[in-house]
């Protein structure tokens, strides 16, 4: 939108409301203030001689209605009084409808990309300084900024607006609807408290010529009460409301509206797009934005724009100076819609830098790996070629795929480091035993570490049943595994008599040692620390690294995640799966669905029922699943064999309990979400999971992902309340549509943003000042391939033309780089 545009907009809805008022109104129903602020931008802003001349003739036109002597009508003629004014006002219609017809002007030609010409470090350390020293700030409002992490300057400087509102657009109380925001210039009259039932309120009525509004303060009465007095001119923001009471419309009213007042204020914000930031307790709205325009004001000219000049202008985004300061203090002619949704061509600029330097900074640890000496395994090896032979299914073509990558990786004179992912069922155990068989025939060992022993010994299982056909000797080494059996183990592993070990932290600890490992396998790879994974590299000399997971990741998230390590994906179940049947059912319809669980346990099925909640809370309502196991094995469930299991047991006793549901001594399994990541018990058919609508999908899909396993058809019931919204009951709705584990997580990324969806804000996400991974997912790739296109001409950064983004970078991203979770 042009200055000029805007002014026409502004001009529109009181000139509409005047065509059929008393023209007397005129002085109170027109913005003049704000249309002044415009009229001087729009002519300062307009090349086109005649345009600018009917805006003069429009500035005379409104310094007459506002009080000044009227320019005489065209043509002449002998008018005064109200007569005087329609003629002026019917003037000023007609110019506005002259310069609506008007041919639109061309666009202002976009700014180029203005690198910086100072120091880069330099410019870095000087937003270094500490916030208090910005104009308005001082040691009080430092610590009161302190309380949201702001504390230099350039955290000022990137704490962007979380919302923006539209006060170009000054209406009168009679346009006002219910249900919009608005802005208002008026009155205050009648300023008084009262009690509303037992709470004390604070009333106030707004008025201008053509109308009035009921102002409402329930809280901080003494503040606004000192604040406003009868008479004051003031402007006011804030959502429209229908206002009611005995069952009767009472007019409309404004409940907590900012309130700006005019007298004396040069610098209102009114007749321009206002930036609303969160704010510490004790710093007003008006306040806090106050602080943040001095920043940009002392400090944006000193941002170091250090993007190489030629992306910048590929990807068409300006400096930061200008972007920082066409987000925080918007043009006139700014798109409000683009604003908050934070896709304007600034927000876009900042985004785009942020995302650049995160991943160069995992290009340059990817080429770290790269540029180490590792091993190269000869490929196709004869025991891979013996394992597909042997194995009593093929592949898909999906596992073929992924093989093939791995492969690629393992052949390659630098160690792998590569993420499958893979939906529970889709094979990724034996694509790591395809692996290991690469390994072993070249003389090394491999080693398989899991998060649980029971789980270690499902692997172990799995791969002995299809490697010893193969010659390949596996055997297992968790915590459980004690005595001679220990002894024997430790060191057959040592001597090389075993080719793939399998195991769990034990794996790591010490007294375990390799005669030679070549390929480490870590099952879960998120329920591992960086410092474990470590451990298992330095069990062998730079062995390749393959880390699996059946929790899949977004394309957008693995990028950030996992942006230094290649990603695979096993997108496709085998052949002959059955899907799960998925049904959502009402929390009241609880006794309907045990009646389903208990006709398939009579069919001799076994099931699991998961709680929320490990014990009863003061807090909540919610069922938890000890007294809900109490409860079943006493009433509904009574005739079977129930057992509970949560994370507040023991390894042991958790174990224990798991290894008699597998083994059908329990029917039924009580738990909480402990069983997230379980072993195969092929004949659990039923998975019933209690209010559903606090999980999130990826959970919900890993949950039912432990049924479906045999070959019985599996049923998972969701009982929910849709008390919690709409978000709710969407998520659920996509748990009924799709088995789908790729585009689950891609939805639950999509509803919940990626802090929850990984479930802790410290998931290994960094935290973005302006980025949003599921808006921005189109940037965050070209990000990644212009960070990957400029390091591959400068490995390293090493080159003069590298200084600048080495040191933004360092500055940027120092210590928070470890995103990879390997290293």
């Amino acid at each position: 939108m042009t200055p000029l545009e805007d002014l026409l907009r502004t001009l529109g809805p009181p000139l509409q409301y005047l065509a059929t008022a008393p023209p007397r109104l005129a002085r109170s129903a027109l913005p003049f203030r704000v249309l002044r602020e415009k009229l001087a931008l729009s002519v300062a802003r307009t090349p086109d001689e005649a345009t600018r001349a009917r805006l003069e003739e429009v500035r005379g036109l409104l310094d007459g209605l506002a009080g000044g002597p009227l320019p005489p009508p065209a043509p002449a003629s002998a008018v005064s009084g109200d007569a005087e004014a329609s003629a002026a006002l019917r003037r000023l219609m007609a110019l506005v409808a002259d310069l609506r017809a008007a041919p639109a002007a061309a666009p202002a030609p976009p700014r180029p990309y203005r690198g910086s010409s100072d120091a880069v470090a330099g410019q870095l350390q000087n937003l270094e300084t500490p916030v208090q020293f910005v104009k308005g700030v001082g040691p009080k409002r430092a610590e009161q900024l302190a309380t949201l992490g702001l504390t230099t300057v350039d955290d000022l400087l990137f704490h962007l607006p979380f919302r923006y509102e539209d006060r170009r657009d000054v209406r009168t109380i009679s346009m006002l609807q219910s249900g919009e925001h608005a802005t208002i210039e008026a009155e205050i009259r009648g300023v008084r408290e009262r009690f509303a039932g037992r709470r004390r309120i604070l009333e106030a009525t707004a008025v201008d010529a053509s109308g009035s509004l009921t102002l409402l303060w329930y809280h901080q009465i003494a503040y606004f009460r000192s604040r406003f007095h009868e008479g004051q001119r003031v402007l006011l923001h804030g959502k429209v409301e229908a206002a009611k009471g005995m069952a009767r419309m009472l007019g409309l009213r404004v409940v907590h509206p900012e309130v700006e007042l005019l007298e004396g204020q040069e610098d209102a914000d009114t007749g321009r797009i206002v930036p609303i930031y969160t704010k510490p307790a004790g710093i007003p709205i008006g306040a806090m934005r106050r602080l943040v325009h001095a920043a940009v004001d002392q400090y944006a000219g000193r941002v170091p724009s250090a993007l190489p000049t030629a992306t910048a202008e590929r990807r068409g985004v300006v400096d930061l100076a200008a972007a920082l300061r066409a987000v925080h203090q918007p043009p006139p002619d700014a798109d409000v819609d683009e604003l908050n949704a934070g896709t304007s061509p600034a927000h876009r600029a900042i985004v785009y830098d942020e995302l650049f330097y995160l991943q160069l900074g995992l290009a340059l640890r990817k080429h770290n790996v790269v540029a180490e000496r590792g091993i190269a395994f000869p490929v196709p090896a004869a025991r891979t070629r013996a394992l597909a032979a042997t194995l009593p299914f093929a592949f898909t073509g999906a596992q073929r795929r992924v093989i093939g990558e791995i492969e690629r990786d393992m052949a390659a004179p630098h160690p792998m480091h590569r993420l499958v992912q893979g939906d529970v069922g889709s094979g990724k155990t034996v694509v790591a035993l395809h692996a290991a068989a690469i390994a072993v025939d070249a003389g090394y060992q491999a080693a398989l570490m899991a998060p649980t022993e029971l789980l270690a010994e499902q692997h172990c299982a799995t791969l002995r049943r299809f490697g010893n056909p193969v010659g390949l000797t596996v055997a297992l080494l968790t915590g459980g595994v004690q005595g001679k059996l220990r002894g024997r183990t430790e060191r057959a592993i040592a001597r090389g008599d075993i080719d793939l070990v399998v195991g769990t932290h034990a794996l790591i600890q010490e007294g375990v040692a390799f005669k030679k490992l070549g390929l480490g396998i870590i099952d879960e790879q998120h329920r591992f620390g960086v410092l474990q994974r470590q451990m298992l590299k330095r069990h062998g000399t730079n062995p390749d690294i393959l880390l699996m997971t059946a929790t899949p990741i977004p394309r957008t998230l693995a990028l950030t995640l996992y942006g230094d390590l290649e990603v695979s994906a096993i997108d496709e179940l085998p052949p002959g799966r059955r899907p799960i049947v998925t049904r959502v059912f009402n929390q009241r319809r609880r006794e309907s669905v045990l009646e389903l669980l208990a006709r398939e346990l009579d069919q001799g099925r076994q099931a699991y029922l998961v709680y929320p909640l490990v014990s009863e809370s003061e807090k909540t309502d919610l069922l938890d699943a000890t007294r809900m196991a109490r409860e079943l094995a006493a009433g509904p469930l009574a005739r079977y064999r129930v057992g509970l299991m949560h994370g507040q047991m023991r390894g042991d006793e958790k174990d224990a309990v798991m290894r008699r549901f597998r083994d059908g001594e329990y029917q039924v399994l009580v738990c909480t979400t402990v069983i997230e990541v379980g072993i195969d018990v092929p004949n659990a058919t039923v998975m019933v999971i209690e209010h559903a609508e606090h999980f999130g999908l990826a959970q919900l899909h890993q949950l039912r992902g432990r049924v479906g396993r045999g070959e019985h058809r599996s049923l998972c019931f969701l009982l929910a309340s849709y008390a919690q919204g709409d978000v709710a009951r969407e998520r659920l709705r996509v748990m009924e549509e799709t088995n789908d584990g790729f585009r689950i997580a891609e939805k639950d990324l999509e509803i919940r943003g990626p802090g929850e969806f990984l479930g802790t804000r410290q998931s290994g996400l960094p935290d973005f000042r302006a980025a949003n991974l599921v808006r921005d997912g189109a940037l965050l790739r070209q990000a990644q391939e212009d960070a990957a296109g400029w390091l591959a001409s400068d490995p390293g950064l090493a080159s003069p033309a590298s200084r600048s983004l080495r040191a933004v970078l360092e500055a940027r991203w120092a210590g928070r780089l470890e995103l990879a979770r390997i290293g």
